[in-house]
């Protein structure tokens, strides 16, 4: 609803990038990245107010046994701020904290990162060989199987004013000679494996901060996937910046890299 002073309240979406997947080492896999952190607000829009928007850019993977992947870049909208997703651990390194965290590299008592309070949600831990998977926006990443499979990502969100997920877990990398670990809706990458021809692990989701996929000892870990801001109001054009669209009744700003949405009343 318009007011008198032409204010006008908009929802929004921030996503963070989400973090790299891991990889394993000798008889091992790495644990899947957590989803970058994912919130929503409603904020009332000033005339002729601009507003800093910073998209995260995904994590880097780590190929490299002992160590953890690299956690995913912050989004902000004005003043409110998603958390990068949490890097992942390759074999026998604990998964990162982050927005949502990373899951644990394949060891006995490696475990996944937490995630952050109202953002996401923790990383699961591995067992003796696989890696566990990432944390997303609405559930926590899966343990690690006996099998030796890899955890699922955690599922995202979906966002009610596009009907869109975001914010899916990278799915841990598994040893096992058939089969994988998937990665959680709303963009989470999958996990590698030893198949006869070995299945390396996919990246995040671009603009979904889904976390990266987790890498076996043959496959290698991938990427986490960039972040994303949305800014929705009701009616027509009432400002600038980002990808502008239209869809029931309601306009979107989609920002994919770093700008500034300037709303013109």
């Amino acid at each position: 609803m318009v007011a008198a002073s032409s204010e006008y309240t908009a929802e929004i979406l921030i996503v963070a990038g989400g973090g790299g997947g891991g990889r394993g080492a000798a008889a091992n896999s790495g644990g899947g990245g957590g989803a970058g952190g994912y919130r929503t607000l409603s904020a009332t829009l000033v005339p002729s107010t601009s507003y800093t928007v910073i998209v995260g850019a995904g994590g880097a993977a780590t190929q490299t046994s002992g160590a953890q992947a690299t956690n995913g870049n912050d989004s902000t909208f004005n003043t409110t701020t998603s958390t990068g997703g949490g890097g992942a651990g390759a074999s026998f390194a604990n998964g990162k904290l982050g927005g949502s965290g990373g899951g644990g590299g394949a060891s006995a008592s490696s475990n996944g990162g937490n995630g952050t309070s109202g953002q996401g949600n923790s990383g699961g831990g591995s067992s003796f060989n696989a890696g566990g998977g990432g944390g997303g926006a609405s559930a926590s990443g899966s343990n690690a199987a006996a099998g030796p499979l890899g955890g699922a990502g955690g599922a995202g969100s979906t966002w009610a004013q596009n009907s869109s997920s975001y914010a899916g877990g990278g799915a841990g990398g598994s040893q096992q000679t058939s089969g994988r670990a998937l990665g959680g809706a709303g963009g989470g990458g999958n996990g590698g494996n030893n198949a006869g021809s070995p299945t390396v692990a996919t990246a995040g989701d671009i603009n979904t901060g889904g976390g990266g996929g987790g890498g076996s000892s043959a496959a290698t870990a991938a990427a986490g996937g960039s972040g994303i801001v949305i800014i929705s109001y009701e009616g027509s054009t009432r400002g600038s910046g980002g990808t502008i669209s239209s869809s029931g009744g309601k306009t979107f700003h989609a920002f994919t890299s770093t700008g500034t949405f300037t709303y013109t009343g």
